[in-house]
């Protein structure tokens, strides 16, 4: 009778235990639970929150620099267009237009480096290309989403649509040629004649490289588009921007 009332008094004790376990696991698990949509909102929203206040003042700024551009179609130029300079490592020296894309215009800065340039600045040159209006591969790269995602759109982009580089003296005009979906080491797509690595190239090209599927890193997405013309930033703006500007 002793041995049975002590087992029985053992039993309320071991469930109350197991009880607080398995409340403070779960107590865990909300914790933890909390944490990753913390994570999700940062990541997801508020990293686009600061790349677009931060890039909307690189832009601002770049105008106050360059001065207003006239909003008069500028007569396409026939001479070679003028090699930019690219003011050093992790510097901005250009923008990017896109009619196609949501966001219309953003930063465009020396180098890939995710923490100094595609993270805070927009969209990164790679250094070893071509520069805009050169013959061989002018390649750059940009976030498809989170911090800022200037290449958000890349995918709505069809053969003949307008790229436009804009720097302080000319506004350099690209039409879609190609695009593609490939591994993250194919570098060939950014050689400087696109997919021939061996080969010495013959035309202006560029080539724009975001992150697919959408929100994972696993393959590429490339866009391919051709020169097609250049115009001086004082006589106005490129045809191609004429309907961006209207709307």
């Amino acid at each position: 009778m002793r041995r049975g009332s002590h087992s029985a008094g053992n039993r309320p004790r071991s469930r109350s235990l197991l009880g607080g376990v398995i409340g403070v696991l779960g107590e865990l698990l909300l914790t933890a639970g909390a944490l990753m949509l913390l994570f999700l909102v940062w990541q997801l929203w508020w990293t686009d929150v600061i790349a677009d206040r931060e890039q909307d003042g690189i832009v601002a700024e770049l105008d106050q620099q360059w001065g207003e551009v006239d909003q008069q179609i500028a007569p396409r130029q026939d001479g070679p267009p003028p090699v930019p300079d690219t003011l050093g490592d992790t510097m901005v020296w250009g923008t990017m237009h896109v009619p196609e894309f949501d966001r219309e215009r953003v930063p465009l800065a020396e180098g890939v480096s995710l923490e100094k340039v595609l993270n805070v600045k927009g969209v990164g040159h790679y250094p070893e290309t071509a520069l805009p209006g050169q013959v061989g591969n002018f390649s750059v790269a940009g976030h498809r989403n989170t911090y800022g995602r200037p290449f958000e759109d890349i995918a709505r982009l069809e053969d003949g649509d307008a790229i436009v580089i804009e720097t302080a003296d000319a506004f350099y005009v690209y039409e879609v040629t190609e695009s593609l979906v490939v591994m993250p080491d194919a570098v060939e797509v950014i050689a400087p004649a696109p997919g021939q690595p061996d080969v010495e190239p013959t035309e202006a090209m560029l080539t724009l490289t975001a992150c697919h599927p959408m929100y994972s890193a696993r393959e590429r997405y490339i866009v391919h588009a051709e020169f097609a013309y250049w115009t001086d930033r004082a006589d106005g703006i490129p045809e191609a921007l004429a309907d961006q500007e209207e709307g």
